[in-house]
């Protein structure tokens, strides 16, 4: 029973927020007090930020306001970043509200639109602001789940841009994993959103518990009386933050150290384990072993590999591992066949569904981006039911899918990032991690990280005790948001929109850092010029002309350098056979005769020499420090031989006989001095000399302090330059790109004409065709659909042609694709050639470059537009038939149905490619394809 006091407090909480009580009542759990402060200042009026860890519970705070908007009869919509996230709260939220509430927007899907609650990607939620969509109409909420993606590189921009672009009505519940950098971001929403509490939360809802796993034998990371935060209720969870206390386990240590003295790295850079032996890791099936005896399953082990996931899956299926009872077994092969009966018979052998069924009624299975939608949902409905008891994945599945473990093992550090292999970030280490531990139903969750003598166990420490993760803005002007922004706006005010990003309000406050240095930086120059003042005169002027001086011999001096490694070259140029010369440096000083010249029309000269020592070689310019002399000449046969013992002999002896005068005793060459004849030099040196500083007994103290004046000044000016490049760095790139699309005829400028005069920018056709098309490539869509270089093609074509503008082929794919001849071989050759144009005139404004289109997915779209077999067009995808995987296959065609999709739809689009593009939908949309839309 409760406390006089709580009831109180009830009481209080029921009168001041009756929506908030009324919806802690819908729970069998009570809210946590972050989740409770959220939700009040939603009821209150304000937009709010909430960043928690994985796990947490951020989506009650989303939930609330779905809640709200409902109880005022207002919409709701509730955006996430990808497409699997969107289908997962969707069926989420309509167990909880009915059908008739909630719909669905993925671009794929269109399920009941005009509900009060919407689910849908974020892209969609943009898209919609753009075309003043009427859904918008009565919006009073957006929750933005994972709006940390705004730090995407390639994808981040959409964030901003729908959170800049809403309707100030609208109330923003953005929910974020843990950044280092909330205020700041917090600082931004009030700027741009107005009135928004930040409510950051820490702890994790699960303790979670870091160790290694050296062989077979599982070690805590941390020691035990390492000082951490407490994280988590009052408990050491041995995840918290950048602590000078934080200590590796002695233990550990020395057990490493133990396997290293018997490690030996090998000159190709393998490891041996004793004598003869490779080192190798424990095996797959060993280490689940591990894991099950101690109690750390259901466990993810992420591999960062596709191919090894699924060789991960093959090998415990290999060494018999079975994880499931006889009943387990039989309710996931119901579950499986259910899911799966959908999909055409033809296509499951194709699609790998016998060994994926016997992995998962096995209790594994693999989760990644090759796998097809239904497969990975599957894997995904059987872990949360306990059913799959080990999941072998890469890092896809750390996005925000709900499957958490009771462990997470990892057996590397280093990752393909998309353009090299890097190491892990703390940020990343912690999303991983962070999957550990089940709420509700373990004490505690374990993060493993499996020992090999690549990784150090400080560095794991380093990586499980930083919590500096910031939040940086990707965001930058595209062409289709700049045509969107001046068509609805007008210049001068989607400049000022865009001076409002998070983007530039970081470099703003970067430049606020610039800026005390380069004040700060004043203040000692000051000192350092009161500590140079000379009682003679002015020591600054006498300072410039010693700078000059310097400055001046050191031209000089290089410019002797280059003259006279010139000389060298000319001379070496000049030499014939028979030429004998002294080496004038280095370990083969002395006299030589050449035996071939060794000119070259591409590099520089480097005869090749038989020396009185009897050494036979090439000579370079770096051998001369001056112009080489003849000194006299031998006789060298033809068919002389340098590689022939006796030959070099012969020669040399013929060298030491011959008459020649030694330098040392004789005239030596008198070198030119460039500093001694030069007369702007000379001058310099006598106003030096006539200067009144030039005789004061300080005169190098003063200067001491004037070349550190000197440098000072230089810092400031490089940090102003920086400071100037950063100031209004958005609006600058966003002239620019206005400028290449005016250039390219997609705005007309305002203008005075006679009696006609415009105020504003002017959007074109084919600007409207932009404004439509909403993709990475945006700008060269537009250039072939304006210049005819997809007109005329059929619905299979175009769907080739259409698949360069979105596929991106992975590094082992073959870099000589498959392509079809005819007209669609002619409109890829035009989409080259405009590609061409556009990059040409990119760099001219100095804009980044776009992306050279990918003809790698062209024939697999255009076979299957034409009607041909998974399993053909697949396997047509490599040259040695193992073909591009089916998850991959049905990714990218989702990429390209909306690109056509976009194309079938806009009204400034020429008719015949609308309705060619919907053509093209039609074919495409079958078979798998049809099955995981």
């Amino acid at each position: 029973m409760s406390s006089p006091a709580q009831r109180y407090a009830q009481s209080r909480q029921r009168t001041k927020f009756p929506r908030v009580f009324e919806f802690q009542g819908g729970y069998s759990f009570d809210l946590d007090d972050f989740q409770i402060q959220a939700c009040q200042a939603l009821e209150e009026g304000y937009g709010v930020l909430v960043c928690a860890p994985t796990g947490a519970g951020k989506t009650v705070v989303g939930e609330f306001a779905i809640y709200l908007a409902l109880a005022v009869g207002q919409k709701c919509f509730y955006t996430t970043p990808i497409k699997a996230l969107s289908n997962q709260k969707y069926n989420d939220l309509l167990q909880r509200y009915g059908p008739a509430n909630v719909g669905l927007l993925t671009g794929d899907n269109a399920i009941n639109p005009h509900a009060p609650i919407v689910v849908m990607t974020t892209e969609v939620l943009r898209n919609m602001l753009y075309v003043g969509s009427d859904a918008l109409t009565n919006l009073g909420f957006v929750v933005m789940d994972e709006v940390h993606y705004l730090g995407d590189r390639f994808r981040g921009a959409v964030w901003e841009e729908v959170i800049i672009h809403l309707p100030d009505s609208v109330r923003l519940v953005s929910l974020s994993a843990t950044v280092s950098n909330a205020e700041e971001f917090g600082d931004w929403l009030v700027e741009v959103r107005g009135d928004t509490r930040v409510i950051v939360h820490e702890e994790r809802p699960v303790p979670l518990w870091q160790h290694m796993l050296v062989g077979n034998r599982m070690f805590d990371l941390f020691a035990e009386d390492t000082e951490l935060p407490q994280d988590a209720g009052g408990h050491d969870d041995r995840h918290a933050g950048g602590h000078s206390g934080v200590r590796v386990d002695p233990t550990l240590l020395r057990h490493v150290r133990e396997r290293m003295r018997t490690t030996e790295l090998t000159h190709r850079g393998r490891y041996r384990g004793g004598p003869g032996l490779r080192w190798r890791p424990p095996s797959r099936p060993e280490v689940i072993s591990r894991l099950d005896r101690e109690g750390l399953l259901p466990a993810i082990t992420f591999i960062f590999s596709r191919a090894g996931c699924d060789a991960a899956v093959r090998q415990c299926v290999a060494a018999n591992l079975r994880l499931t009872t006889d009943d387990e077994r039989e309710d996931i092969r119901l579950l499986v066949e259910n899911r799966t009966a959908n999909l055409a018979a033809e296509d499951l052998d194709v699609l790998g569904y016998w060994e994926f069924s016997d992995g998962l009624q096995r209790g594994i299975a693999a989760h990644h981006a090759g796998m097809i939608p239904a497969f990975k949902e599957v894997v995904e409905e059987l872990f949360v039911r306990g059913l799959v008891r080990v999941v072998f994945a890469t890092e896809t599945l750390a996005l925000g899918i709900n499957m958490p473990a009771r462990s997470v093992l990892l057996e590397r550090l280093v990752k393909f990032n998309g353009e090299t292999h890097a190491d892990l970030t703390p940020g990343e280490y912690t999303q991983l991690t962070g999957r550990a531990g089940r709420r509700g139903i373990d004490i505690e969750g374990h993060a493993v990280v499996q020992w090999s003598p690549e990784i150090d166990p400080a560095r794991v420490a380093g990586l499980a005790s930083t919590r500096t993760y910031p939040l940086r803005s990707s965001f930058r002007p595209s062409y289709n948001m700049a045509i969107n922004l001046v068509s609805q706006v007008g210049r001068d005010t989607a400049r000022a929109l865009l001076e409002s990003s998070f983007a530039q309000f970081q470099a703003d406050r970067s430049v606020v850092g610039l800026i005390r240095q380069i004040t700060r930086n004043e203040k000692a120059l000051a000192d350092y010029e009161n500590r140079m003042h000379c009682h003679l005169g002015d020591f600054a002027e006498y300072q410039e002309l010693r700078t000059r001086i310097s400055e001046r011999e050191k031209s000089l001096s290089r410019k002797g350098v280059s003259d006279r490694r010139a000389a060298v070259v000319q001379s070496l140029e000049a030499l014939s056979v028979g030429d004998v010369i002294r080496i004038q440096s280095g370990r083969r000083a002395g006299l030589a005769v050449v035996v071939d010249p060794g000119t070259s029309a591409l590099a520089d000269p480097r005869p090749l020499v038989v020396t009185e020592d009897r050494w036979a070689g090439p000579v370079t310019p770096m051998d001369f420090p001056h112009a080489v002399e003849v000194l006299g000449r031998l006789p060298i046969s033809k068919h002389f031989n340098h590689r022939s013992p006796a030959a070099r002999r012969d020669v040399a002896s013929s060298i030491r006989n011959l008459r020649i005068a030694d330098p040392k005793n004789g005239h030596r060459r008198r070198e030119r001095n460039g500093a001694a004849d030069d007369a702007e030099l000379t001058d310099l040196r006598v106003a030096l000399r006539r200067h009144p500083c030039h005789g004061c007994d300080d005169r190098e103290e003063h200067a001491r302090w004037a070349e550190r004046a000197g440098r000072l000044r230089r810092e400031n000016d490089t940090l102003r330059h920086r400071a100037e490049g950063r100031t209004h760095s958005l609006s600058r790139t966003f002239d620019q790109v206005c400028a290449l699309l005016t250039e390219r005829g997609y705005m007309s400028p305002a203008a005075e004409d006679g009696d006609t005069i415009t105020t504003e920018d002017t959007i074109t056709t084919a600007g409207r065709q932009l404004s439509r098309i909403w993709s990475e490539s945006d700008l060269l869509i537009a250039e072939c659909l304006r210049g005819g270089a997809w007109s005329g093609l059929n619905a299979a074509e175009l769907a080739g042609v259409c698949s360069a503008m979105i596929y991106e082929a992975r590094r082992d794919e073959p870099s000589a694709p498959k392509l079809p001849s005819g007209p669609l071989r002619q409109a890829l050759s035009d989409t080259l050639r405009l590609w061409g144009e556009v990059s040409e005139r990119e760099a001219a404004h100095k804009l980044p470059l776009s992306r050279e289109p990918d003809l790698g997915f062209v024939w697999a779209s255009y076979r299957w537009a034409k009607g041909d077999s998974l399993d053909r067009v697949l396997s047509s995808m490599s040259d040695d038939g193992t073909g591009l995987p089916a998850g991959d296959f049905v990714r990218w065609m989702r990429q390209l149905l909306d690109l056509l999709e976009q194309l079938a739809r806009a009204d400034a689009i020429d008719p015949g490619i609308r309705a060619t593009a919907a053509a093209a939908c039609t074919a495409l949309r079958r078979g798998v394809i049809a099955q995981q839309l």
